[in-house]
C-alpha cells in the first residue's frame, strides 16, 4: 500500500520529526562538502526535516576529518539561509575513548567539563545557537555494544555517575544550548536509571529518544528495551535501517558491490562494520537473501522493505539512514510511501525465527 509524502512523528512537544531523519556521518569522508549540499538539498525538499550528526564524524573517525560532518551540515543551512525552525538539528558527544585522543584530548569521561565543551564546539561548527536534540553517542561505562552480544562483569566501569551527566545536561537546557536529551547504544538498565535520576531535573530536561541499531537483521529493541520505551514514553530512532547497506542486496550481488560501498571502502578500517556486519558471517548472508526473495516476490524494492518493516513499529519515531548517492536517497525516500501487508509481516517474521538478529 502507497501513502504520500513523509509521515511526521511528535517527539516531544514543539519537536515534530520527519520520520526519516538523514544521518551525515558520510559527509567529510565519503561525500566532498558539494555532494553532501546536494543529498541535504534533496532530503529536504523531499520531505525531510531531521538530520543527525555527532562530533566524531565522520567515519572511519580521524583527527584530520573529525568534525567535519557537523561543519558540512552548518554550512548548509547557512548557505540556504534556512530558517532554523524548519529544521530538527540532533547531534551527540562522544563517549569515553582512550583510540580518539584529538576529540578533547582523548575523551576520558563525560563530565561536565566534557559536556560542556563538546556541546559549545558542535554550536560553534553548525553556525547556531542552538541544538534541538542532545544524545550522549554511548555509555560513560562498560556495555556490550558494537556487536558484542554479552555482559560481562569483570569490565564493570563507570567513570563519571549518571547524575553528574545529566546536571551537566540540565544546565545546558537553561542556557538555552540544547532543547531535549536523547541516548544511544544504551541498554534498558541504563535507560531506566537514566530516567529515574533526570526527575529532579524534570521542570526543564526532558529525555525523550533513544538511538539504537534496528532493522530486519537486528530486532534485538523488541525483546526488552521496548517496554521501557512504551512505559516511560520513550521514542526509537532507529539507526542502521538497512544494516550498513547489506539490506539494499547490494554485498551479495555478482561482484560484492561496488568498489566504493561503504564495507569495501573500509574493510579492516572500521571497527563497527568488522565486527556487526561481517560480510563473511554465513547466516548475515543466509537471512539477507531470505529477505530478498520477499521483496521480489512482493514486488518491493529491497531499500523499501527493510524501511517499511522498521517504520511500521509503533515506538519508531524516525529511521536514521545515510547515503552516499541520489539515487540511494531517493530509494529511502520512495520506501516511506510503503506499508507492508499482514502477509508480507507473516512471511518477515518466519526469517527471523529461523536467523534471530544476526547484526546485533
Amino acid at each position: 500500500m502507497m501513502v504520500s509524502g513523509v509521515p511526521r512523528f511528535n517527539l516531544a512537544p514543539n519537536l515534530t520529526v520527519s520520520r526519516l531523519c538523514l544521518g551525515s556521518m558520510t559527509f567529510g569522508e565519503q561525500n566532498t562538502v558539494e555532494e553532501s549540499f546536494r543529498l541535504l538539498d534533496q532530503a529536504f525538499h523531499g520531505g525531510i526535516n531531521f538530520f543527525d550528526s555527532a562530533e566524531m564524524y565522520p567515519v572511519p573517525q580521524r583527527p584530520h576529518t573529525c568534525g567535519r560532518s557537523e561543519d558540512y551540515l552548518g554550512r548548509w543551512i547557512s548557505h540556504r539561509k534556512i530558517p532554523r525552525d524548519n529544521l530538527v538539528v540532533a547531534t551527540k558527544v562522544a563517549g569515553p575513548s582512550a583510540q580518539m585522543t584529538w576529540i578533547r584530548g582523548g575523551p576520558k569521561c563525560l563530565d561536565a567539563a566534557n559536556i560542556t565543551q563538546a556541546i559549545d564546539n558542535s554550536l560553534l561548527r553548525m553556525q547556531m545557537d542552538y541544538i534541538d536534540l542532545y544524545q550522549i553517542h554511548w555509555p560513560d561505562r562498560y556495555v556490550p555494544m558494537f556487536g558484542e552480544t554479552e555482559y560481562d562483569p569483570i569490565r564493570q566501569y563507570a567513570s563519571i555517575s549518571i547524575d553528574e551527566q545529566l546536571e551537566a545536561l540540565s544546565a545546558a537546557v537553561k542556557a538555552g544550548k540544547i532543547r531535549y536529551v536523547g541516548l544511544s547504544n544504551e541498554t534498558p538498565y541504563g535507560l531506566m536509571k537514566f530516567i529515574q535520576v533526570a526527575e529532579k531535573y524534570a521542570s526543564h530536561l526532558k529525555i525523550v529518544s533513544l538511538q539504537n541499531s534496528y532493522s530486519l537483521l537486528c530486532r534485538t529493541f523488541d525483546s526488552s528495551m521496548a517496554e521501557c520505551c512504551h512505559q516511560e514514553s520513550i521514542s526509537l530512532l532507529a539507526y542502521s535501517p538497512l544494516a550498513m547497506g547489506i539490506l539494499s542486496g547490494k554485498y551479495f550481488s555478482p561482484g560484492g558491490g561496488s568498489t566504493d560501498a561503504r564495507l569495501n571502502i573500509f574493510k579492516g578500517k572500521y571497527a563497527e562494520g568488522e565486527s556487526r556486519y561481517n560480510l563473511s558471517n554465513k547466516i548475515i548472508k543466509a537471512a539477507t537473501v531470505e529477505y530478498l526473495n520477499i521483496a521480489k516476490t512482493y514486488g518491493l524494492h529491497p531499500i523499501s522493505l527493510a524501511i517499511a518493516f522498521v517504520l511500521r513499529h509503533p515506538l519508531v519515531a524516525s529511521a536514521v539512514f545515510g547515503a552516499t548517492k541520489s539515487w540511494q536517497l531517493q530509494e529511502v525516500l520512495n520506501a516511506c510511501k510503503i506499508e507492508l501487508t499482514s502477509e508480507v509481516i507473516v512471511e518477515i517474521n518466519k526469517i527471523h525465527s529461523r536467523f534471530p538478529n544476526p547484526c546485533p
